[in-house]
């Protein structure tokens, strides 16, 4: 497992430290009107090939916080979310929530509408007969192809600093019983088709996207689930241009791609496979990655950053 090198969480007050992951750190409430709540903040770290780098990206905590609120007004008729409040406390303001405690499946609920990252190595490594995470697909597709229709590709959530790993419905089903994961996969599936819709009216294309739910009691005392963490972020998901999109080849897509490309490049004089930490970005890698988040959070919120 790759050293993570996160860096300690800023004190805060009137808050205790709980976690720190790669890109968010947890902290519970100990006063005032949310006691005993959660304050989730986005910092501008920002990970690649399992390490979380030296290199910041200015703004990108709020870019990701503002665009998880704005995705989650957009699906609530589809799924309650955990925020409660962005009145947090000044130091964090802007790439902080208030949100609610649940309890957490222990599954990455991922929706594919286009076939690309670790669902075309599973689907090439499944030929003759081409599934994804058990889901039977036509021969002949190549990276960037569109499915017949979304899927749901579940994965195990790993241990910090370790790969999610892709499993069946069937796996999820199995660990935490038919009905949860049936909701599981209709909400999963639910939200990826509305924020495809919304992406294509701003075009692009939504390839994919990882989301994580809860379950809290509700008023009259019945489960309810909830989504939770962030939600269609560039961090979570792929999307790409509408124009540009080619089947065939990688697409260039919204999000750190640009850092990974440079680190993969003799530029940066990293080898992968050493197990050495990557280097710091130059300046133009952090810019260039910084104005991907804006124009992603830009086109498809309508808003200016």
């Amino acid at each position: 497992m790759p050293e993570l090198n996160i860096p300690p969480a800023p004190a805060i007050d009137g808050a205790r430290h709980l976690h720190s992951g790669k890109v968010r750190d947890l902290y519970e409430l100990e006063a005032g009107p949310y006691a005993g709540e959660l304050l989730m903040v986005a910092s501008d770290r920002i990970s690649a090939f399992d390490f979380v780098l030296d290199t910041t990206i200015p703004d990108k905590g709020e870019i990701l916080t503002r665009m998880s609120l704005w995705w989650f007004e957009q699906l609530e008729d589809i799924v309650s979310h955990h925020v409660i409040s962005t009145d947090v406390p000044e130091q964090v303001k802007g790439r902080a929530v208030v949100c609610r405690r649940l309890a957490m499946f222990p599954v990455e609920c991922v929706a594919r509408g286009y076939l690309t990252g670790s669902g075309l190595l599973d689907y090439q490594a499944s030929a003759p007969h081409h599934a994804v995470c058990g889901v039977h697909l036509p021969a002949g597709l190549v990276d960037g192809s569109r499915l017949p229709e979304a899927i749901f590709t579940p994965a195990t959530k790993a241990e910090l600093g370790d790969h999610d790993e892709n499993v069946s419905y069937q796996d999820v089903a199995h660990q935490i019983g038919d009905d949860a994961a049936a909701e599981l996969r209709r909400l999963t599936l639910a939200v990826y088709h509305r924020a495809d819709e919304i992406a294509r009216g701003a075009g692009l294309i939504l390839a994919d996207t990882k989301l994580e739910f809860g379950v809290r009691r509700d008023d009259l005392g019945v489960n309810a689930t909830v989504l939770a963490d962030e939600v269609l972020t560039p961090d979570s998901s792929r999307f790409w241009s509408l124009a540009d999109w080619a089947p065939g080849q990688s697409q260039p897509s919204y999000d750190k791609q640009i850092v990974r490309n440079w680190l993969l490049s003799p530029e940066s004089g990293w080898d992968k496979a050493s197990g050495a930490a990557p280097p710091p970005l130059p300046a133009e890698i952090v810019e260039r990655t910084r104005a991907r988040y804006v124009e992603a959070y830009e086109r498809l919120t309508g808003h200016t950053f």
